[in-house]
């Protein structure tokens, strides 16, 4: 008898561990669900509202829910469906999707870029910030004066001088009053772009830089620096093309292999075909508030380390580099001008002389610093004086086709000085790697753009 009350009380005492073992050792989480029935509050299927709580083990890794009500064994009536879609429990939450996986669409997640302006000053057929401006949240336009592009070179000369760098100042002065006309500014710096850039991107919490690519030794290795240093912080550094009338992807050879000579080079890339003019934003995203950074000021002459450059001659004339105007509200105005004067000279059908008088030498001081400077883009001034031609074209129909008088002419000779523009750029381009050996020479001749 004692040994069947020792057996009874040690099941008893089973059962009981057993009972309290999913409570006493799992640690459980709480569910709550509410059910609202879509039902009128007078069915008695399914209870509106109704609360159910209950307890589930953490470790269980998933749960299996069901909401229809069972059938009710002694009931006729038919048991409606939850108006909840299933579709709905199984779907991920909008609030947690992922960031699309299209590089294009992940892009459009930075937070900010800063656009780093070098001679490309000017807002319209700017692709760098027209990226910018699509990709982020927020941009920090920005503008360097490398020591480097200053004082002496080796040979005893200014790197620049007193009337280029009173052109740049001008542009950059301009260019930040059009940004700030859009709702954003440009933060002006004197620093080496490779130190300046990166304590700027910090302070921004920037993800990315944009940027045109230049042609020159120095500039590339400066553009190679910039990237070794933002690789350092994470940050991502895109280039883009947009200082010829041809693109560069769109050369009919790779550049390594481009003729040495201009007629070479002009022979292959008569069928290209010159890319739209990208427009200016009517609005750009404005700077971080990160970081709090401080605009800055754009330096004078003296801060560049130059002396104001003379206006007059010894011989009391005007010195025409002097009046000129950086900027590319002035450098607009001059294309309008230098479009009306081409269709005046066409016109006329003497264009012997136009081309002496518009084109030729003078061609380059009436256009050419604003073009150096980026303050106006090759493809805009090539669209409008394209225009320009097209207009003219009934006044001078009876000129031969193809020849000096044509009414085409005028366009033939822009686009001479244009592709010789182009062939500097992109031969100094060819050879302007750090890792090219000495340069060959390009046959070149005289009355190009610069």
């Amino acid at each position: 008898m004692d040994e069947l009350q020792e057996l009874t009380a040690a099941s008893a005492s089973q059962d009981e561990n057993q009972e309290e073992l999913p409570t006493a050792n799992l640690p459980l989480a709480s569910l709550s669900l509410s059910l609202f029935s879509p039902f009128p509050k007078p069915c008695s299927v399914v209870p509106s509202p109704s609360h159910v709580k209950f307890n589930v083990p953490s470790q269980v890794s998933s749960l299996s829910l069901s909401l229809f009500p069972p059938p009710a064994k002694s009931s006729s009536k038919l048991s409606a469906p939850s108006n909840i879609s299933n579709s709905l429990l199984l779907s991920p939450s909008p609030f947690l999707r992922r960031r699309p996986t299209d590089p294009s669409a992940a892009a459009a997640a930075r937070r900010c870029t800063i656009v780093w302006f070098r001679a490309d000053l000017r807002l319209h057929d700017n692709e760098p910030l027209s990226a910018a401006n699509a990709d982020s949240l927020s941009i920090l336009p920005v503008f360097l004066f490398d020591p480097r592009d200053f004082g002496r070179s080796p040979s005893g000369f200014d790197r620049t001088g007193p009337y280029r760098a009173r052109f740049l100042i001008d542009s950059v002065a301009e260019l930040r009053q059009g940004l700030r006309r859009r709702g954003s500014d440009l933060v002006v710096r004197i620093g080496r772009p490779e130190v300046v850039l990166p304590e700027l991107a910090r302070a921004a919490g920037a993800d990315a830089v944009y940027s045109h690519r230049e042609v020159s030794h120095d500039e590339a290795r400066a553009e190679e620096r910039v990237a070794a240093a933002m690789e350092a912080e994470g940050v991502e550094v895109k280039y883009f093309w947009g200082s010829t009338l041809y693109h560069i992807d769109d050369l009919p050879f790779k550049l390594e292999h481009m003729p040495t000579n201009y007629g070479g080079f002009r022979e292959k890339v008569k069928v290209l075909t010159v890319r739209k003019t990208i427009e200016t934003p009517e609005e750009v995203k404005g700077v971080p508030s990160r970081g709090n950074i401080e605009p800055g000021d754009i330096p004078s002459l003296q801060d560049l380390g130059l002396n104001p450059a003379p206006t007059m001659s010894q011989d009391g004339k005007p010195i025409m580099s002097a009046s000129l105007v950086g900027g590319e509200t002035e450098a607009l105005e001059r294309l309008k001008k230098f479009a009306i004067e081409c269709r005046t000279e066409t016109s006329r059908g003497n264009m012997e002389n136009s081309r002496n008088s518009i084109f030729g030498a003078n061609f380059s001081c009436k256009i050419s610093p604003w073009l150096a400077m980026g303050c106006l883009s090759p493809r805009l001034m090539f669209e409008e004086l394209k225009k320009t031609a097209n207009r003219t074209v009934s006044a001078a129909s009876s000129a031969k086709s193809g020849g000096l008088n044509s009414p085409d002419s005028g366009m033939n000779w822009l686009m001479f000085e244009l592709l010789w523009r182009d062939f500097f750029r992109f031969i100094t381009k060819k050879y302007s790697s750090a890792k090219k050996g000495a340069a060959a020479p390009a046959t070149a001749c005289t009355g190009a753009l610069v």
